[in-house]
Parts: C-alpha cells; sequence; structure tokens
C-alpha cells in the first residue's frame, strides 16, 4: 500500500463520512447474515445474492440510494474476501467481526482508471484523486504514485485525518550479496538489539507529552459522557496517541528497509505476541496475580513494535528473514555455549558464570539468534548440544 495523506474540503468530508457510514452498515448486515446460519440451516447468501438484496434495499430506502453503489457493493465484496480467507484452512484470518463507529472508519474504491476513478498531480506536493459522489479531493503528492494501480481505499483514523491508500505491491529491497547474517533480539527496554552491537529504541512521547497525557485522561474521567466537553478531550488524546504511532511506524519502516539493505540473511526469534500481551486479569473464581504489572509490560510490548518490525521484514526481504525458536536464547553464553539462568545479572548485564564472558545482555542474545541456537528444556540444540546443568567451573592454569 501506498499511503498519502488526503485533504478534503469540509462537504467532501461529509460525503466521505456518508460513505464510510454506508460501507460500515452493509459490513454489519452481512455479519449479521452470517452469524444466523448454524449447521442445519440453508446456507447463508452469498456474495451475487447480497448484490440483489442491497438493489432491493436501496430501491425501498432513500438514504442509502444517496449513496454510492460503487462503495457498498465493495463493502459487500470485502466482506466476501474475508469469509473466503476464514476458511481457509492454510489461512489464519479470523471470522469478520462488527465494524464501530469512530474506529473502523473507511471504504474502497475498485475499477478501471479513467473512467471509475482517476488520480492526477496537480502541482509538485498537491495531487487530486476521484471519489465517487465527492469529486476531485486533493491529497499530499509526498511520491509518485506506483503504475498499474486498479483500487484505492479511503479511511479517516481516530484523530479524524483522513488517508488514500492506492492498493500495490512494491519491489523488494534486493540482497546485498554479502552473505551477512544479522540476529535481531526484541525488548521492552531495548527495542531491537543486533548481533552487531547496535541497539535500537522505538521512538515514544517525549516527557511533555506524556505529562499532558496524564492530564488529559483525568480530564476524561470527568467529562459527562455524550458532552462536548468530552469529544474534544477524546479527539486530543487521539491525536497525541496517533503522534505516537507515526514515530513508531516511521521507525519501523527506516529500521527494516535498513537491515533489509545491509544483511542477506536476518534471524529474529519466533514470538508469539498475541499470547505474550494476553490479560492476566483471569476470572471472578480464579483472579489472575500481578495484573498491574503484567498491563504495563503489555503496553510496553506493545509500544516497541515488535510485530511491525518483523512484519515489514518478511514484506521488504521475502525469504531472507528466519525465525528461530526462542528458548533460552537469553540465558545462553554466545561465547562457550552455557546455559544458565545465574548468567543474567540483570536486563543489561550478562555475564557467563563458566568462561566468565560479559557483555550486554540483548546482544549476546542476538548472537545466539544470529546463529540459530535455541536449546531445548531437556538440553541440545543438535551440533553444539550445550546442556542445562549446573556451571562447570574452568579449571586455571597453574
Amino acid at each position: 500500500m501506498s499511503r498519502y495523506r488526503l485533504l478534503p474540503t469540509p462537504a467532501q468530508q461529509a460525503v466521505l463520512r456518508d460513505h464510510c457510514g454506508h460501507a460500515r452498515y452493509v459490513w454489519n448486515l452481512a455479519v449479521e447474515q452470517h452469524a444466523h446460519w448454524h449447521p442445519g440451516r440453508t446456507s447463508a447468501p452469498g456474495y451475487l445474492e447480497q448484490c440483489r438484496q442491497l438493489t432491493a434495499a436501496r430501491a425501498e430506502y432513500p438514504w442509502l440510494a444517496a449513496g454510492s453503489q460503487t462503495v457498498q457493493q465493495q463493502a459487500l465484496r470485502d466482506f466476501a474476501q474475508a469469509m473466503a480467507a476464514f476458511v481457509d484452512p492454510g489461512n489464519p484470518a479470523g471470522r469478520p467481526s462488527w465494524r464501530k463507529a469512530g474506529r473502523d472508519e473507511g471504504f474502497r474504491i475498485t475499477g478501471r482508471r479513467g473512467r471509475q476513478w482517476d488520480v492526477r498531480r496537480l502541482s509538485r506536493h498537491v495531487g487530486q484523486v476521484w471519489v465517487p459522489k465527492a469529486g476531485w479531493v486533493r491529497f499530499r503528492w509526498s511520491r509518485a504514485v506506483p503504475a498499474g494501480v486498479k483500487s484505492y481505499r479511503v479511511t479517516m483514523d481516530r484523530a479524524g485525518r483522513w488517508h488514500v491508500a492506492f492498493a500495490a505491491v512494491p519491489d523488494p529491497v534486493p540482497a546485498p550479496g554479502t552473505g551477512e547474517t544479522v540476529g535481531i533480539d526484541r525488548g521492552v527496554v531495548v527495542s531491537a538489539a543486533l548481533s552487531t552491537g547496535e541497539l535500537l529504541h522505538a521512538p515514544a512521547l517525549t516527557g511533555r507529552e506524556r505529562i499532558r497525557l496524564r492530564r488529559l485522561q483525568r480530564r476524561l474521567a470527568r467529562a459527562k459522557r455524550g458532552s462536548n466537553r468530552r469529544g474534544r478531550v477524546r479527539q486530543a488524546i487521539a491525536r497525541l496517541r496517533a503522534r505516537e504511532t507515526d514515530r513508531r511506524k516511521d521507525w519501523a519502516e527506516k529500521t527494516s528497509t535498513d537491515l533489509a539493505r545491509r544483511f542477506d540473511v536476518i534471524c529474529v526469534e519466533d514470538l508469539k505476541i498475541g499470547n505474550m500481551t494476553r490479560s492476566a486479569r483471569g476470572t471472578r473464581e480464579s483472579p489472575g496475580r500481578n495484573v498491574r504489572q503484567k498491563a504495563g509490560l503489555n503496553r510496553g510490548i506493545l509500544r516497541s513494535g515488535w510485530g511491525l518490525l518483523v512484519r515489514r521484514l518478511e514484506d521488504k526481504a521475502p525469504g531472507r528473514v528466519e525465525k528461530v525458536r526462542p528458548a533460552f536464547t537469553s540465558q545462553r553464553c554466545s561465547a562457550c555455549g552455557q546455559v544458565d539462568r545465574d548468567s543474567r545479572e540483570s536486563q543489561a548485564v550478562f555475564r557467563c558464570t563458566a568462561c566468565g564472558f560479559a557483555g550486554h545482555a540483548d546482544v549476546n542474545a542476538a548472537i545466539n539468534i544470529a546463529a540459530g541456537h535455541a536449546v531445548t528444556a531437556r538440553g541440545g540444540d543438535g551440533s553444539t548440544r550445550p546442556v542445562n546443568r549446573e556451571p562447570q567451573l574452568l579449571l586455571q592454569p597453574a
């Protein structure tokens, strides 16, 4: 996707919001239809049947007919594709769920360029895209629009910013051909530690911005639900959150491009981030422990952009990203192969209890990841065969 900042006028924003509402309404109707199906009933209507139902609904409801038929039909096509991905055994996609106003705002336009839609450049930094019912809408021309684009998607984030994304798969970053391999250890204090010794930190809000965010959150807790003041505070919080997200995405894009250009093979830990960031709240019968501490850890993991970095690496360097089992990579000495939990003195210090090797703990883990060393719980990876046992002191020379 090639995304650009959309700059609609107030009148065009009203049309775009209507398109988002119609697309969300049609999508939720399709979700409701499939939610009523269960074994023993007739199958839920498919895309063609839903299109016929949409035509009948547009004839009956003028407010729906006032919208764009292309936007509404495309919402049904998107739902059909999501259902096909859900029932595909080789695709890990989940079941299509409800879309909520204020959170899922967007629609897609597809068709032949020059007939159903078009895009053109006005000046050095301004372009225009044709949106049904809204006309020519300006956007910030930050780079050239890819060739061969057949569709685009218009979205609005929680901060109220509009974007247009043209569907295009960019070419992968070519490998340097040096044969070098790098390991990446992802953490909370250090977002990404490389086996070369580099420590990378994902940018976040500044100290003053965090103070302002806490003040706004307290103000939001005191505001009356449904009031204009509450809406303004929520908008201010959303702008701060969007600023943090933009910085994290920019860091992930630049870091992934740099790594794809410098190394032929990129090794990362095969982490189940969804399981790692699951809440520890538990149930009423079996409440969890250290819930607040676990919630803070979850926020730190998500703020570090673990999944985003690896996903962009896989997009830019396909076939060159290897996932290593993360077991004991932080407890294994990269010099002698000894595995001992006591070697990890602190978050940043690793000192081997066997050979005395000392270094940064995250860099030591990244070196193990680059070498593909991950030992099992019973010891041994098939090559160097380190063992999980009490450390054996080396004999000192006489």
